[in-house]
């Protein structure tokens, strides 16, 4: 089941951004005990011309809940 939130997050964070993380947020794609930075997608996707947000979709498949950080997210 995780392979699919993974894959999920990644569609919704590289098509949708800002959009995606509001729905992982609100949804039960959100990782358990993580927050995404819903605003840092945005922001840091205008700044680097849409960089992070590759960068960020990438990590949302290898995002592991048993690292410390995981780029996009913060502990809650």
């Amino acid at each position: 089941m995780e392979n699919n939130n993974s894959l999920a997050r990644f569609l919704l964070t590289f098509f949708l951004g800002f959009i995606g993380s509001i729905v992982i947020n609100h949804t039960s794609l959100k990782p358990e005990g993580y927050t995404s930075r819903t605003l840092a997608y945005l922001f840091l996707s205008m700044i680097t011309l849409g960089i992070y947000g590759l960068v960020a979709s990438i990590c949302n498949l290898f995002f592991d809940p048993n690292k410390e950080r995981n780029i996009g997210y913060k502990k809650d």
